[in-house]
């Protein structure tokens, strides 16, 4: 894992086409904003899981 510093504002560029900006810091909290193509699907670690067991209903409900 890479640990990376940022202040406000500043931006980590993650391959050619993602870009992500730390937008707010409040205590134990901050707020980023990413930038990518609308064919990148970004998630929140939590529903990354249940979005991959909905898929996989769907292609199993489709392939009967």
């Amino acid at each position: 894992m890479l640990v990376l510093s940022r202040k406000l504002g500043e931006k980590i560029v993650i391959g050619d086409n993602i870009l992500v900006t730390v937008v707010k810091i409040d205590r134990n909290q901050i707020r980023i904003g990413i930038e990518a193509p609308q064919e990148v699907l970004v998630y929140r670690e939590e529903i990354a899981p249940a979005r991959a067991a909905h898929a996989r209903r769907e292609e199993v409900a489709l392939a009967r």
